[in-house]
């Protein structure tokens, strides 16, 4: 039995031109409507377990809460100051200008 243990799907009323659309999809792709179907039954499925396993992350207190914008410019000034301490430690000769 090649397909123990899977339930199979029913959707109705779905508007010819929507069925039109996928069967022209699947076709693009390569793949029979079925299985370009499943594909995204089977890629929805995951992204919910994607979403909750983000949900549960953003809950945590610890890591940044910072906006990308400001971690560019957090990571800019802690490399413009570690720059300048290394510099400082350079014979005068050795300096960049």
């Amino acid at each position: 039995m090649e397909n123990a243990g899977m339930v199979a799907l029913q959707i109705r009323d779905v508007p010819d031109d929507v069925r039109d659309t996928l069967a022209e999809l699947a076709r693009v792709r390569g793949q029979s409507l079925q299985a370009f179907l499943l594909s995204i039954v089977v890629s929805e499925a995951r992204r919910s377990a994607n979403a909750a396993l983000l949900a549960r992350f953003s809950e945590r207190s610890d890591g940044s809460r910072l906006a990308p914008a400001e971690i560019v410019t957090a990571l800019e000034e802690a490399r413009s100051n570690r720059d300048a301490q290394l510099a400082a430690r350079l014979p005068a000769d050795n300096r960049r200008t």
